[in-house]
């Protein structure tokens, strides 16, 4: 993954496409102010939101602020200065999967097939489409909502009263890293977003929900994650010739409000796919 910085004043990185999903704005562990930071160096002629992108509906507390507003208020004012923007909602906003589900300027689909610049066409979707059937009952959905909020709770309070240092990894976080792994059953997951993406006569799929960014080829087949926007803080990006490649957001801890750590891993490495 390259390492892109934020906070710059202008748009450090002109992009075809960006791919950015699991923002699960309104859940307690989501991180408004670093989208916001990414979004700063970024510009894009197509934005694909790629489900997960609100999380309101667990049964919970809400989760929401002006930095959560001001994400949305990007997003319009780009919709309005001509980009494209196409929400593929996912398990956690499944509400806007609905008919009558809207939002001004930008485009709803369950599914769409995207072009790249070199002619190469990809499957994109949230991926809980291919979910086991328990995994895709929305109680299931709202139960790992609902325990990812106590378990990050937990985390913040322990580092709150400091018994862990601000890097040091917690049992919570250890719980939720292992349950995203289970949920993601081996690479079962991603053979069965690859067997879909064959089906529809695609080159591969851009998906996300697992919250575990990564791309590779399953017998010449593209699996490509973005990523999440809780840990990993990662998107897919598409340059001008057609290639895709991870980049991972490095926040700016001196812009960063007080109290919240800044957790970006710093270290990534490119990866992409010619």
């Amino acid at each position: 993954m390259a390492p892109i910085s934020g906070g710059s004043a202008k748009p450090v990185n002109s992009l075809r496409s960006l791919f950015l999903s699991d923002l699960h704005l309104g859940a307690r562990a989501s991180r408004p102010w670093m989208v916001l930071e990414f979004l700063n160096g970024i510009e894009a002629e197509t934005i694909y939101l790629v489900g997960d992108i609100f999380d309101l509906w667990h049964g919970g507390r809400v989760h929401w602020g002006d930095a959560h507003d001001a994400v949305l208020d990007d997003l319009a004012r780009r919709a309005k200065a001509g980009t494209r923007i196409v929400y593929l909602p996912g398990n956690h906003d499944t509400r806007m999967r609905e008919p009558d589900a809207r939002v001004e300027g930008w485009e709803l689909r369950e599914a769409a097939v995207h072009t790249a610049a070199d002619g190469r066409r990809y499957l994109v979707l949230h991926g809980d489409q291919c979910d086991p059937r328990f995994l895709r009952w929305h109680f299931m959905t709202r139960l790992g909502s609902r325990l990812d909020a106590l378990l990050r709770q937990a985390d913040e309070m322990q580092r709150r009263r400091g018994r862990l240092q601000p890097e040091a990894a917690s049992y919570a976080q250890a719980v939720i890293t292992r349950a995203n792994a289970l949920l993601a059953m081996g690479d079962r997951f991603e053979k069965r977003l690859v067997k879909l993406a064959r089906a529809t006569g695609t080159v591969g799929v851009i998906c996300g929900h697992s919250h575990k960014p990564g791309m590779r080829r399953h017998d010449g087949v593209v699996y490509a994650n973005c990523g999440d926007w809780i840990d990993s803080l990662t998107a897919l990006a598409e340059d001008g010739s057609g290639a895709l490649s991870l980049i991972q957001h490095v926040p700016v801890p001196a812009q960063l409000p007080a109290g919240r750590p800044a957790r970006g891993n710093a270290g990534a490495l490119a990866e992409g796919l010619a």
